[in-house]
């Protein structure tokens, strides 16, 4: 698909304009900061992308809004006593160097234990703690997946995990691969969820569109609730919501 950007500045508000080859006009708001992006028809002129933005500036605004008060984490320096999430819940992290493999796991329902080796750097225990996120989120999604293939019909060539900057999920719809973000790890299991089949539903449909609304409102019927409960949760220190 062929597109092409510029950038248009309506009432004091920064508009991104994406033409493509689509038949409706869509307008998103995206992390960490309310970016508005639009993605128009190629041959929609800019008064009537102007008018459309000019008509959803209050929506724009709530929007921003809830961006720039989110609760977003300070840089984690990964040691003793620092707040870290798992599956929506909040531990605090115990380092304990020791000479013996790393290692991590949750200790009482309260801690998330950290043993690395003596002289293990900030760069590297995060690097650990990284990959056990990673291994937790591939556990969950493998019984995920096969889940929502048996009540979606959708069928996922491949779904991996990667720390992203602005998005929860995306999806390569030709190549039916889905990509979810690790922070994913530190959600809920409703979060996680909702992004998977949300990413699913665009190998159905597409676009944000009628049609793409009334699939997740078939398979999801409580996803607004899931995901209000995902932008109001805690953001790490990385620039990127959904």
């Amino acid at each position: 698909m062929n597109t092409k950007t510029r950038s248009l500045k309506i009432s004091d508000i920064q508009v991104e304009i994406v033409r493509k080859d689509i038949k409706n006009l869509h307008l998103a708001v995206y992390p960490p900061y309310g970016r508005v992006r639009v993605a128009a028809p190629e041959l929609l002129n800019d008064e009537a992308i102007r008018l459309a933005v000019i008509t959803r500036l209050a929506w724009i605004k709530r929007q921003q809004a809830v961006y720039t008060n989110q609760v977003r984490q300070s840089e984690r320096e990964m040691v003793t006593g620092e707040s870290h999430y798992v599956g929506g819940r909040r531990y605090l992290l115990d380092v304990i160097e020791e000479e013996a493999p790393p290692s991590v796991r949750i200790r009482n329902n309260r801690t998330l234990e950290l043993k690395v080796r003596p002289g293990t750097g900030r760069d590297k225990r995060e690097k650990i703690l990284n990959d056990w996120y990673r291994k937790l989120l591939r556990e969950q999604l493998a019984d995920l997946v096969p889940k929502w293939k048996a009540r979606t019909g959708v069928e996922v060539a491949e779904y991996r995990i990667k720390k992203m900057k602005t998005r929860w999920g995306t999806c390569n719809i030709q190549a039916r691969r889905i990509w979810l973000n690790l922070e994913l790890a530190k959600k809920s299991s409703a979060c996680l969820e909702y992004i998977l089949v949300h990413e699913m539903i665009h190998l159905l449909e597409r676009h944000h569109n009628d049609q793409f609304w009334k699939y997740l409102n078939r398979f999801l019927p409580q996803w607004q609730l899931t995901r209000d409960e995902l932008n109001r949760s805690p953001l790490g220190h990385e620039d990127w919501r959904y």
